[in-house]
C-alpha cells in the first residue's frame, strides 16, 4: 500500500538516494527533506502498521485514529526541512502522534469499543482444545478491556511500552515528560492491570 493520495502531492520530488533495506530511517528522512520521494514511500511502508496501530489502541475509534494518522503525516511532511537526527525517526513520529493524541483526548475522553482491535492470529488454534482456547481469548479480551479502562496517560506509557516496545527514556522523549514520570505512570498502570485482572 502506497501513501494516501491526499499526501502524495507533497511528496513529489524527482532527486533520488539510493537506498535499501540497511539505510536508516533518519537516512531517509534527510533524503526527503532533499526532495527524495521514494524515500518518504519507503518510511511510509515501515512505520504505517505501527503508527496506526497505536492510534487506533490508543483512541479506540477507527475515524479518530484515521485523522489523526493522516495528520501526523502531513506533519511529517510539512516539517521534513526542520528534521533534525537527534532521536530516532520512530520516537520523533510517535512524538507527533502523541501531540496529536493530547488534542483529541481534551475534545473529548476517548472510548475503545473492544470489536475495533484486532485478535493476533494465531495458526496453531486449530489443533488447541476448545476450552484453552476460549480461555486465552477472554484473558486477552479482559486484559484489553483493562488497558482500554486506563487513564490516557497511562494508557499511552503502556501501549507505547508493549506494542512499541520503547525504553523508558524513549517514551519520555515522545510523551515529553521525565524518566521518572513515565516510570511513576508504568507502575499504576501495571498495579491497575494487576488488579483488573486478578
Amino acid at each position: 500500500m502506497r501513501c494516501p493520495a491526499r499526501l502524495a502531492p507533497a511528496i513529489a520530488g524527482d532527486n533520488h538516494v539510493g537506498m535499501d533495506a540497511d539505510t536508516s530511517d533518519e537516512m531517509l528522512m534527510q533524503a526527503y527533506a532533499a526532495g527524495d520521494a521514494d524515500a518518504f514511500q519507503v518510511l511510509y511502508q515501515r512505520h504505517r502498521s505501527l503508527l496506526y496501530g497505536f492510534l487506533m489502541r490508543s483512541l479506540g475509534r477507527r475515524d479518530w485514529a484515521d485523522d489523526c494518522f493522516q495528520e501526523t503525516w502531513s506533519r511529517v511532511i510539512r516539517a521534513r526541512n526542520r528534521y533534525r537526527p537527534e532521536a530516532k525517526f520512530s520516537t520523533w513520529l510517535l512524538q507527533i502522534a502523541h501531540n496529536l493524541l493530547i488534542d483529541r483526548h481534551r475534545q473529548q475522553r476517548p472510548h475503545v469499543p473492544l470489536d475495533l482491535v484486532a485478535e493476533p492470529a494465531d495458526d496453531s488454534e486449530g489443533q488447541q482444545q476448545p476450552d484453552a482456547v476460549l480461555d486465552r481469548f477472554q484473558r486477552s479480551r479482559r486484559l484489553r478491556e483493562a488497558i482500554a479502562a486506563l487513564p490516557a496517560q497511562q494508557r499511552q506509557a503502556v501501549l507505547l511500552r508493549l506494542d512499541q516496545e520503547l525504553a523508558l527514556e524513549e517514551i519520555a522523549t515522545v510523551t515529553g515528560v521525565g524518566r521518572e514520570t513515565v516510570k511513576s505512570r508504568l507502575r499504576y498502570a501495571m498495579a491497575k492491570l494487576r488488579e483488573a485482572l486478578s
